[in-house]
């Protein structure tokens, strides 16, 4: 079980040990210059590869993307069946580099109810990466309601719902507690995503559509994120 902002010391700065991002804008990015939105979907994956490869000197322990909601089956179909695909080809092209990169790949929501080849490709691919030292958590199909009413159904199964038995049930039981949670795109909500863990999480929300995000980005959130003087409810 990883650990619980209550059972770690406040502290004011250091460095992020787990950051998430929700990946806003690839739509918008592609009608901005008159292009297909899988276009923007295409360039949204290319952003996810320069970022893993520019992980190394960050030193994060875990960065979690928001990759597909479990309501983005609200999309058109043509859209959702261009996301799948684009998850295929992802998953076939970039596995290698995960390896390659000492990549541990973490997958959160309800990603079994994803068509059976997907699947496949993830089950084999989390068991390729499993012996990498940093955590790369992506949300497939993945709404946090939904995680938390599926973890305190699990508690309650076990006899007892306290925060500490409920958080041992979610997806990220296992992961360090979430430090900083990122927007892109300008937008300023969570829309369903690490409600849980995000309760003393430092949020930055940036006006980059999500294909312009660099890792220098990423760099000078981490370098905010130290800054900032964080008392988990104290004084």
């Amino acid at each position: 079980m990883g650990d619980s902002p209550a059972s770690i010391a406040p502290r004011t700065s250091g460095r992020a040990r787990h950051v998430a991002i929700i990946m806003d804008g690839n739509g918008r990015w592609a009608t901005k210059r008159g292009l297909p939105r899988a276009v923007g979907h295409q360039r949204g994956v290319e952003a996810v590869r320069r970022l893993v490869r520019g992980l190394e000197p960050m030193e994060l322990d875990c960065l979690t993307l928001y990759a597909f909601s479990s309501e983005n089956w609200k999309r058109s179909v043509d859209e959702v069946d261009d996301l799948m695909n684009l998850m295929r080809r992802f998953i076939k092209s970039d596995l290698p580099d995960f390896v390659a990169n000492d990549v541990q790949l973490k997958i959160i929501g309800d990603w079994q109810s994803l068509a059976p080849d997907i699947v496949a490709m993830l089950e084999d691919a989390l068991t390729k990466t499993s012996n990498g030292s940093k955590k790369l958590a992506v949300a497939l199909n993945y709404g946090a309601q939904h995680e938390i009413a599926r973890a305190a159904a699990k508690a309650a199964a076990l006899g007892e719902i306290t925060p500490e038995t409920i958080a041992a049930q979610l997806d990220t039981h296992d992961l360090p507690p979430l430090d900083l949670l990122i927007r892109t795109s300008g937008e300023i909500r969570l829309s369903n995503f690490l409600l849980w863990q995000a309760a003393y999480a430092e949020m930055l929300f940036v006006d980059t559509l999500w294909p312009d995000f660099k890792p220098e980005h990423l760099e000078r959130a981490l370098d905010d994120f130290a800054q900032r003087e964080r008392r988990y409810g104290g004084r």
